[in-house]
């Protein structure tokens, strides 16, 4: 069986399945649209969790980062990990104990205002559609590859299965999707992640390979050292630089770490998962048991890294840096190769010979013959190893379920806000609840057709448009939940003022910084040349926080205090009852 019909049937299977649990888990009420009925267990939620969170950027695109930047996108990993811990410790419980629907929903009613709730919605609209970008970046690549289409045409293929399993199942159905999704994916990222390993250092745990001596010659170099210690040597020798030290600044790696931090604890569609559990406790539980589900990957995903970067140097100097590179006719006809001209007809690997030598020379610099998309890195890790076709297909469709579980849960929560939070709160009170459903799925679709004319050209690769999105609810929804839950002070004007301030000042320090990007192309992202400093603009969402938290005490202070009701609501929420039962209001 060829590869494709391989790629068709894997894929498509887990097609068929996701849609399936859609159909049986399909949202008949209000409150299973937007919080499955409150009745997930916490092991489920947590895997489900896992799903919505480990997106198209933590299974495509970081490892790919990873492998080209080293030490200093270490970041990436500490930032979305540390995030659930804040998260578990100071907001899902007490956010979960409040007992609402969504995430503008409880801004609106601790801060006893229709347009801080608006303000929220605005907010939560604009963060979850950059990260959508990022979702459908990754769509687009996988489907490019492995079904043989265009970007636009995978993009509108993925938008398509999201359309229906989102919008028939709500949040209900995304739940139970998500689940499958999951298994899928993580089954997906660590099987060839073992086969790998084995390959280069005989160890089946990459985490553990990382750190082993490998097994086999690489680009030259004999075997018997260290993993990292060959692939520091082959990237320093290439004139890449240092692939283990720290590069980047102090002050903006803290920074961007922080800013994936409190960006992870400040996500609507991560936040609104802790909504659809029975308790405050399996709230807390909740939490934990994704971080659980999410360190599968994540301990695995630097070794992917490394291993993805050695097979691309071991690919174009087989015979080591002293002898000739890859030759132009091997790369053309070789079956070893095959992948390098797979992935060439997607325009995410371009290579030439420019010096006209007749070899492709892959190194730092103007002698640089060689082009890859971080993007790539993962789904084609399999290809370059040579590995079964089965191996090949599971990695797509795992692809594609890290990228469709995320997108649906972010376009739930934006259907979510401005169907409940907008409309029936706002525009028509007394509105049925079948039609506030419509009106739900109504612009779910809306936010998809635009999720997907964004998609079609991002500001960068997934990752990175990604960390952009962390910045923004960084920068306007963590400060917003932190104030509300624990300082009594914080009333409306400041809360407004604050989350304007914090959302202002990211986008435009990100706009300067990168330019009217929609317009200039695709993947012109960069962050070169920090307007502040060292601090780049992924990285300053951090910062923008700090100035939503500063404006918003000022302006609380020199305002009236909030109603005695609204001091003892805050006081309500804070009590810990970790075993009892949420409470709706």
């Amino acid at each position: 069986m060829d590869q494709f019909t391989l790629n068709i049937i894997v894929v498509g299977a887990t097609f068929a399945l996701y849609i399936g649990i859609a159909i049986w888990a399909r949202a008949g009420s209000t409150s299973e649209f937007y919080a499955a009925g409150r009745g997930v267990h916490p092991v489920v939620n947590g895997m489900a969790t896992g799903a919505d969170w480990m997106s198209a950027a933590s299974f495509i695109s970081m490892a790919g980062i990873i492998a080209f930047g080293g030490y200093n996108t270490s970041a990436y990993l500490m930032g979305w990990t540390g995030g659930y811990v804040l998260l578990a410790m100071l907001l899902a419980p007490y956010l979960r104990k409040f007992g609402k629907f969504t995430v503008p929903e409880f801004v609106g009613d601790r801060f006893y205002s229709q347009t801080a709730r608006t303000v929220a919605v605005i907010c939560l609209v604009v963060a979850s559609l950059t990260y959508v970008i990022g979702q459908m970046t990754g769509v687009g690549v996988a489907f490019s590859r492995f079904l043989e289409v265009d970007n636009l045409t995978g993009l509108l293929i993925g938008a398509a299965i999201v359309f229906f399993y989102a919008v028939i199942g709500g949040m209900k159905g995304i739940t139970y999707t998500q689940v499958a999704q999951y298994v899928v994916l993580i089954i997906a990222y660590t099987i060839p992640a073992i086969f790998i390993a084995l390959q280069l250092t005989g160890t089946p745990i990459p985490a553990i390979g990382l750190f082993s001596d490998t097994t086999t010659q690489i680009a030259g170099v004999p075997a018997g050292q260290p993993m990292l210690a060959t692939l520091e040597q082959l990237v320093t020798d290439l004139g890449f630089g240092s692939y283990l030290a720290q590069t980047d600044t102090t002050l903006n790696l803290f920074l961007f770490t922080m800013t994936l931090m409190i960006g992870t604890a400040g996500l609507p569609h991560v936040i609104v998962r802790f909504f659809t559990v029975p308790t405050v406790k399996d709230a807390r539980f909740s939490a934990g048991w994704a971080l659980v589900f999410i360190a599968l990957l994540y301990l695995t995903a630097p070794a992917v890294g490394a291993m993805a970067r050695l097979n691309v140097i071991d690919t174009f100097w087989p015979n080591g840096l002293n002898a000739e590179a890859v030759s132009v006719e091997e790369i053309e006809t070789s079956d070893e190769l095959a992948w390098v001209r797979n992935w060439e007809k997607t325009g995410l690997l371009t290579f030439e010979d420019a010096n006209g030598n007749g070899t492709i020379e892959y190194r730092s610099g103007e002698g640089n013959e060689l082009d890859v998309n971080r993007d790539i890195m993962v789904l084609a890790n399999p290809e370059i190893a040579n590995l079964p076709g089965w191996v090949i297909a599971l990695v797509a469709a795992g692809g594609l379920a890290a990228a469709l579980s995320t997108a649906a849960g972010l376009l739930m929560a934006i259907a979510s806000a401005v169907s409940h939070d907008l409309i029936k709160s706002q525009i028509n009170p007394n509105i049925s609840e079948k039609n506030e459903l419509l009106a739900a799925r109504i612009s779910m679709g809306v936010a998809i057709v635009v999720a997907t004319i964004l998609g079609a050209n991002p500001p960068g690769f997934a990752a990175q448009t990604v960390a952009l999105a962390f910045g923004l609810a960084a920068a306007s929804i963590f400060p917003a939940l932190m104030m509300g839950i624990f300082s009594k002070r914080i009333n409306n004007k400041g809360a407004v003022a604050g989350m304007i301030a914090g959302l202002l000042v990211t986008l435009v320090y990100i706009f300067l910084h990168k330019g009217w990007f929609f317009i200039q192309g695709t993947n012109s992202f960069t962050d070169a040349d920090p307007l502040l400093f060292s601090i780049k603009s992924t990285s300053f969402g951090a910062v923008g926080a700090l100035v939503n938290f500063a404006v918003a005490y000022v302006v609380s202070n020199a305002t009236d205090e909030p109603p005695v009701e609204i001091q003892e609501l805050v006081e309500n929420i804070r009590i810990p009852s970790g075993a009892g039962a949420a409470v709706d209001h």
